[in-house]
């Protein structure tokens, strides 16, 4: 049985589920894996600190895919990177701790082999029954993995049957385990990798609106494409977070020791220019929290947009501004939100970002958060659960919310 939607027709329910637009690659529920050796790249490239891991979200994300292929028979074959140990073999980053782990949450025993290809590893999948896991140690303790080598992908396909990919997070790489193998095998995408493209494809293709863009963080040239591409998507837009300074300087504002790219000012000029020419609302902080130091040392204050100390530096929005775009959101049906507020990691400069968080786990709407340092803050602040989507990319979020063509997507084929 295949699972599918239709482009911009609403499935009934609430709207937060946010089921609507079409999926067009095969999915794992179209292949026969009974019996079968399914080779799984996940991206389990987890936070850890002495060996343990800290963050198991990423581990979390694949459960569904893998409980699937466990319960229809499959013998699941785990495979992810982990850090990067540029083609060598490191210790500290090898995958046992990460199979241990991923044991607890499938309550049933995970194989950690020591290697990820070559006849031992060959010789333990060979022994494996029905319904059994086994991860393969960290896919990057290889070269040819990161430079996409035909050897290396064909010796990994040569473990398996059948190729999933669910790693939606990593799937703007062209390595070996992400696009080599799947042009070897039967391929299809999982779990994960299926909702990732249906939630952000649904902000791409007919979002309901009003729909509203939340874009914040330190650079505003980490963000250039995902506003080129969705300021014409959207009713209206949001700034926010260190790219701030280069806005207000655009604008003539003074804006302390805040950084500025300078090569980026003209570009905000146009984009200011088409938002306007196309009726979308674009807002700045009308208030800004100051400081004098970024580590949360010395005075803090807050003052209008067109009066920021010399000296000082942008640090989060200010509560007029929080005041306003909780406002705005109210209305919204339809969220994207990449990128912090302000230095969310200093509690003294995290209530622009918490707000935002706040307001959007309040609404009756879609809403989406993508991009590594957002997913942090609205997990570090309890609140991920109440969104719609939180993306498990931050890169391939990025470019696909950009309109670029993932690699680890394209490979994929068809229904």
């Amino acid at each position: 049985m295949s699972s599918t939607t239709t482009v911009g027709r609403r499935i009934p329910g609430n709207a937060r589920d946010g089921e609507g637009t079409q999926m067009t690659k095969r999915t794992v529920e179209d292949l026969d894996v009974a019996g079968r050796r399914v080779l799984v790249r996940v991206d389990f490239n987890a936070p850890m600190k002495d060996g343990v891991i800290t963050d198991d979200s990423k581990i979390r994300a694949a459960l569904p895919t893998l409980r699937y292929l466990i319960e229809h028979g499959a013998k699941v074959i785990v495979a992810s990177h982990l850090g990067r140990p540029k083609g060598e073999v490191v210790e500290s980053l090898r995958t046992g701790p990460v199979a241990e782990r991923l044991s607890v949450l499938l309550d049933r025993p995970v194989a950690a082999l020591r290697d990820c290809i070559g006849p031992e590893v060959e010789a333990a999948i060979a022994r494996m029954h029905d319904g059994d896991v086994a991860m393969l140690e960290n896919l990057r303790f290889y070269p040819g993995e990161e430079k996409n080598d035909p050897a290396f992908a064909e010796a990994l396909a040569a473990l398996a049957d059948l190729y999933v990919n669910d790693a939606f997070g990593s799937s703007h790489r062209a390595h070996a385990s992400i696009v080599g193998v799947p042009r070897l095998l039967p391929a299809a995408a999982g779990r994960l990798m299926e909702r990732e493209l249906r939630m952000l494809g649904g902000l791409l293709e007919h979002p309901e609106r009003p729909f509203a863009a939340v874009i914040g963080g330190a650079k505003l040239s980490s963000k250039l494409g995902v506003l080129k591409n969705i300021v014409p998507l959207v009713d209206v837009l949001l700034i926010g977070g260190g790219m701030v300074a280069t806005a207000y300087s655009s604008r003539g504002y003074g804006v302390g020791a805040s950084r500025v790219e300078e090569g980026l000012l003209d570009y905000v000029r146009e984009l200011t220019e088409q938002a306007a020419s196309r009726g979308v609302r674009l807002l700045l902080p009308m208030d800004v929290v100051v400081a004098e130091s970024l580590e949360g040392q010395g005075a803090v204050r807050t003052v209008p947009a067109d009066a920021i100390p010399d000296g000082w530096v942008i640090v989060d929005i200010g509560p007029e501004t929080i005041a306003e775009y909780s406002r705005v959101l109210g209305s919204c049906r339809t969220v994207v939100w990449s990128g912090p507020m302000g230095v969310f990691e200093t509690p003294a400069f995290a209530r622009g970002t918490q707000a935002i968080a706040t307001a959007l786990a309040g609404l009756d709407a879609v809403t989406v958060v993508g991009g590594g340092s957002t997913v942090e803050a609205v997990t570090k602040m309890g609140v991920a659960d109440r969104m719609s989507h939180v993306s498990t990319g931050g890169g391939a979020t990025l470019e696909f919310l950009s309109g670029e063509a993932l690699p680890g997507v394209a490979a994929l084929p068809d229904r």
